[in-house]
């Protein structure tokens, strides 16, 4: 959510900004300002009254001491139709926070100054690729279908237990599932990040907090009953940890990662872009998230999208690096780096990891804050990213390094599957 100093402040520049997303903010924030002016006014108001009826109640005691009871009476009317007019008043604040507020969280995150303008993923910049496409002497065939031949991956099996996008890993299909949620794990460690094992459900209160809500109820399974969401990602419930909090001073650099399955409705999603495991409704992800001073924030982005760059080449897979145009980023990010290998059997790329920068939009409604120098509260920055989604790694993994009679196993790997090919 944007700081309302920064629209009362900075409204144009938000403006212009969120014109790289093709969004006309222009009439959300001018009533926004309005229902600020009349807040600030009423609000104002409701502290005149405030000192009013303490002064008030000081004179009360005064003129009660002095025997001046017509005096004191009179007094105390007068502080009975003020409470009255308090209350009046704070219910008007309160209906115009509440106003304020639903009406802020439908204005997305200002995207970067790097980010540039756009509508959609076809207007998204490549900054770098790496590796070559892998080259056969005989015809590579998709990942479906090296799951059916090896038995790695029963699609149907998933059907016919819950529906299309669940499917069942077994034998060397989920070891080799297992060896990368815990390669990943052990490449997190190496690297600083704490691990976590969050719960699979979050309250409303959580999904508000890191944007999910209100801007992605269809893709989320709800439990009406419980009032509980299923999580998309890890994501949510790492970073909701440090909901309503104060960190004691500036010196904080908070690395947390967490392996979970994600559930995601993925509504409207059809065709080949759905077949085999390039889109699910339950996967599994190893997440990286990171809490951080601002002046930390683009050194942090650095280090986590290197630090994705190192798993991608100790599998040996080609990669490339994508910065989204405005209207791509999704609507909590400031900037996002996408990560996308390339299939060998299908003919195109696939992403498998985004990184992401929030500055102080997730920080503003998780109300996550820090103690400056001047021990003011100042709000921190969140990042996150996937290192990694495990379900188009392992397509690619099957695709490119497929072989004549079956799969090679990535030698970083070996330690943690117990075979070196399938």
């Amino acid at each position: 959510m944007l700081e309302i100093q920064h629209i009362r402040t900075g409204k144009q520049e938000i403006i212009e900004g969120l014109k790289k997303r093709h969004f006309d903010a222009v009439p959300i924030i001018d009533e926004i300002l309005n229902l600020d002016s009349n807040w600030r006014e009423s609000k104002g108001n409701l502290e005149q009254i405030a000192a009013e009826m303490n002064q008030i109640s000081k004179q009360i005691g005064l003129l009660f001491k002095e025997g001046k009871q017509e005096e004191a009476n009179a007094a105390k009317a007068m502080t009975g139709q003020l409470k009255s007019s308090e209350a009046e008043l704070k219910i008007k604040v309160d209906e115009l926070e509440g106003k304020i507020q639903d009406l802020m969280y439908l204005l997305p995150n200002v995207p970067n100054e790097l980010v540039k303008a756009g509508k959609s993923e076809l207007d998204n910049e490549t900054t770098e690729e790496h590796g070559a496409a892998p080259s056969f002497d005989f015809t590579p065939i998709p990942h479906w279908e090296i799951a059916s031949k090896f038995n790695l991956i029963d699609f149907e099996l998933g059907v016919k237990i819950t529906g299309a996008g669940f499917p069942v890993y077994r034998g060397k299909g989920a070891k080799l599932q297992r060896a990368l949620i815990n390669f990943f794990l052990v490449e997190a460690d190496k690297a600083g990040y704490e691990e976590i094992i969050p719960p699979h459900f979050v309250n409303e209160a959580s999904a508000i907090a890191t944007g999910q809500l209100p801007d992605k109820e269809g893709q989320m399974y709800h439990d009406e009953r419980d009032d509980l969401y299923m999580i998309p990602t890890a994501e949510v419930p790492i970073t909701n940890m440090y909901r309503n909090v104060i960190l004691p001073n500036e010196n904080f650099s908070v690395k947390l990662t967490g392996y979970t399955p994600c559930f995601r409705r993925e509504a409207g999603s059809y065709g080949s872009d759905v077949r085999g495991l390039n889109r699910l409704h339950q996967f599994d992800k190893v997440e990286i998230v990171r809490i951080e001073h601002p002046k930390n924030t683009e050194a942090a982005m650095k280090e986590m999208v290197n630090h994705i760059k190192g798993l991608l080449e100790k599998l040996g897979l080609q990669y490339r690096i994508l910065r989204l145009c405005g209207g791509d980023t999704g609507f909590t990010s400031a900037m996002t780096y996408d990560f996308e290998v390339y299939s060998a059997a299908q003919d195109k790329w696939l992403e498998v990891s985004s990184v992401s920068r929030f500055d102080t939009f997730q920080a503003n409604r998780l109300k996550l804050r820090f103690k400056n120098a001047d021990k003011k509260t100042q709000l921190c920055h969140t990042l996150n990213g996937s290192a990694l989604a495990l379900p188009r790694i392992v397509a690619a993994l099957l695709e490119n390094h497929q072989t004549k009679n079956g799969v090679a196993i990535p030698e970083c790997l070996h330690a943690f599957t117990g075979f070196d090919s399938i």
